[in-house]
């Protein structure tokens, strides 16, 4: 079903006119992020979407000012990252906005994941839409991965050399992917030139693909905590103001914490062996890479054989792609599978305590441990979603968005001890609202 409302915009101006006549610009806008109907009982997981985009803005300014004083060689990128925080006006902040706006930017991108999870929002007929998100999480992890070998510490260099052998055990490709990305012989000056290349083109593909998947989210509509379609106007409100103003006050939250840690704690999130100018003949006791890798780290490290831990290591992301076909539910929302809903918590915590043992020696029973989890953030896709939609009783789904909001047999009462009641036809008027809600 699509949600896409029409727009309604009026130009007033002649000059307006004759601009909306030719490109339908503003047009655009008003009906895509003012008259759009979104359900009326959306919760604040559902701020994430506007929060990624304020974060990923931040990154690609800031990125594109610190690459005006970076110098991508072997023998002055760290010189470099210190003049820029030593000598550039601002440049400590610059530096400390993008480096912790990557793992913030990773920490709304987690939580927009598992909101999408634990709702159903990749079930039809919003498969697309949810496979795009999946294409901007692996973008997102190759630009942060480049992006931190640039600064050429201690942990830059070995990342970097870690990473790139792994590669290597690809079959029939590896070793051409690892002499391409190398330029040469070992990690060295060719390959942090190639490095600084791709990290400043994919946030621009980031970019193009988020475009893609906000206009995938205007043709089939909105998910919402119910995971029940719109059935009238009085399941909806418009996006200005109802969403909009929601979205500022999360973003505004969010960017309070990315404060404290960008003024008070900006070195917290990083590893001080970064801060060691790479040497190629001092390897570091524990490499370990960024924390928002650390649980695909750790199924790297729980697998014995080289080529198998790379395969479950990217396994463990392409794995996501495939969650609209291995749920066999035709109830999207969590709330209402009580036996599903323990094994989707099981998940997080699993999840949780693989990034855990990410940052741990690979030895003894932390490695015993790795292999458990590993084993069961598998069979969560391919056993638990099966079976759980096929043998599982849900609950009995509302009737209407309108009764998760004001309660069964409450329509149009807002809910509010001493209130007053509410008109059920203030959502949307009918010409915002899609055909098929009309017919509907």
């Amino acid at each position: 079903m699509s949600a896409h409302a029409t727009s309604i915009y009026v130009p007033k101006s002649r000059i307006a006119k004759w601009f909306e006549s030719r490109l339908p610009l503003v047009g655009l806008v008003h009906s895509s992020f003012i008259a759009y109907p979104v359900p009326r009982n959306l919760n604040y997981f559902w701020t994430f979407g506007a929060i990624l985009s304020a974060f990923l803005g931040i990154q690609i300014v800031t990125g594109v000012w610190l690459a005006m004083h970076y110098e991508p060689s072997a023998g002055a990128a760290f010189e470099s990252v210190e003049h820029i925080m030593r000598d550039v006006n601002y440049g400590w902040l610059l530096r400390y906005m993008h480096a912790n706006g990557a793992s913030m930017f990773f920490l709304a991108v987690y939580v927009h994941i598992f909101r999408a999870l634990y709702y159903g929002s990749y079930k039809a007929p919003r498969e697309v839409l949810y496979l795009l998100g999946v294409i901007i999480y692996l973008l997102m992890m190759a630009t942060a991965f480049l992006g931190y070998t640039l600064p050429w510490g201690q942990m830059s260099f070995w990342g970097a050399t870690v990473i790139t052998n792994i590669l290597a055990a690809i079959p029939i490709v590896g070793d051409s992917i690892q002499s391409l990305l190398w330029g040469g012989y070992s990690v060295g000056n060719p390959t942090i030139n190639r490095f600084f290349s791709l990290h400043y083109l994919l946030p621009w593909m980031i970019a193009g693909v988020v475009v893609l998947h906000v206009w995938a989210l205007h043709v089939t509509g909105q998910n919402n905590p119910a995971g029940i379609p719109i059935k009238s106007s009085k399941d909806a409100v418009p996006f200005t103001p109802y969403a909009t103003v929601k979205d500022a006050f999360a973003t505004v939250a969010f960017m309070i914490i990315f404060a404290w840690f960008v003024f008070y704690q900006p070195n917290y999130l990083g590893h001080a062996d970064n801060y060691v100018p790479a040497n190629a003949s001092v390897t570091p006791a524990h490499i370990v890479p960024e924390w928002y890798f650390l649980p695909f780290y750790a199924i790297l490290r729980a697998v014995p054989d080289k080529l198998g831990g790379v395969i479950l290591m990217f396994g463990a992301v392409i794995i996501l792609a495939f969650a609209p076909w291995l749920d066999t539910s035709r109830v999207r929302s969590t709330n209402y599978r009580p036996v599903y809903k323990v094994f989707f918590w099981v998940f997080v915590v699993n999840a949780i305590l693989l990034g855990w043992l990410g940052a741990k020696p690979p030895e003894g029973g932390y490695v015993i441990v790795g292999r458990i989890c590993t084993v069961y953030y598998f069979a969560h896709f391919l056993l638990v979603m099966p079976l759980c939609g096929l043998f599982e009783t849900p609950k009995a789904l509302p009737g209407s968005i309108l009764e998760t909001v004001t309660g069964p047999g409450q329509q149009g009462w807002d809910g509010r001890q001493g209130g007053q009641p509410q008109d059920p036809d203030k959502g949307i008027p009918d010409w915002a609202m899609p055909d098929a809600v009309k017919r509907s």
